[in-house]
């Protein structure tokens, strides 16, 4: 059964291949869509690497969400402060290979995690233009 297609400012349980290994990585973790689209005619996102470490230092095309956003923090659906690499973002198929239902299952049989609150969309950008990204 396919996922329900995200859009743009969702947050979703990714398996977020590394740098390396080719294919899926070993375990979820969250990714900010950044754009829909389809590949060879089947759903396809571009999606942003999400990690919970190393929260304390953001580099060029980084922004966090953290605690201190409050409804934001919330409304993302995270259980860490986490931050967003935008300048880390890759193209996959939008399917069971790449992406598992959330956990907790929040918005049913769905990768999604959350999405990306108004309030923070600001800080997106200012991330979106210091990483030179499409």
């Amino acid at each position: 059964m396919p996922f329900p297609r995200p859009a743009p400012g969702d947050l979703v349980w990714c398996r977020f291949p590394l740098d390396i290994v080719p294919g899926p990585g070993p375990k979820p973790r969250p990714g900010l869509v950044l754009q829909v689209g389809d590949l060879g005619g089947s759903p396809a996102v571009t999606v942003a690497f999400g990690t919970s470490q190393k929260t304390e230092r953001l580099y060029a095309g980084e922004f966090l969400i953290d605690f201190s956003d409050g409804p934001a923090f919330r409304a993302a659906g995270l259980s860490y402060p986490t931050k967003f690499n935008l300048r880390r973002a890759v193209d996959l198929p939008f399917t069971d290979e790449w992406f598992e239902v959330a956990p907790g299952r929040p918005f049913g049989y769905s990768p999604k995690l959350g999405v990306l609150h108004a309030s923070l969309m600001r800080r997106a950008r200012v991330a979106h233009s210091a990483a030179g990204v499409r």
